[in-house]
């Protein structure tokens, strides 16, 4: 009789299933168990890069922060050209509204 806590392992290929179960017989651990140690230690390492993906953000956006204002700040020709940007876009948006 089988335990009703155990995993239902179908495997349509018979090789791979021969070679899970002679690794898992290897590592001296069920073959349930080591699917699931497997599936643990692949999410993990997603973990683990994602982490190492958002720390490098975050230390590009502290740069940012950490920058001199005058670097950041746009100068006055700049400023113009926004400024005259959005007169015209708010113009083309006040002609499509009337």
């Amino acid at each position: 009789m089988t335990d009703p806590k155990a995993m239902s392992l179908r495997f349509p290929d018979p090789a791979q299933r021969a070679a899970i179960a002679a690794a898992a017989k290897q590592a001296g651990v069920s073959m349930q168990e080591y699917i699931l140690s497997a599936a643990y230690d692949r999410a993990t390492a997603v973990e683990q890069r994602f982490l190492e993906g958002f720390k490098a953000s975050m230390a590009r956006s502290g740069a940012a922060f950490a920058a001199e204002p005058s670097s950041l700040d746009p100068g006055d020709g700049q400023r113009a050209a926004e400024q005259d940007a959005l007169r015209e876009i708010e113009g083309q948006e006040r002609g499509h509204a009337a």
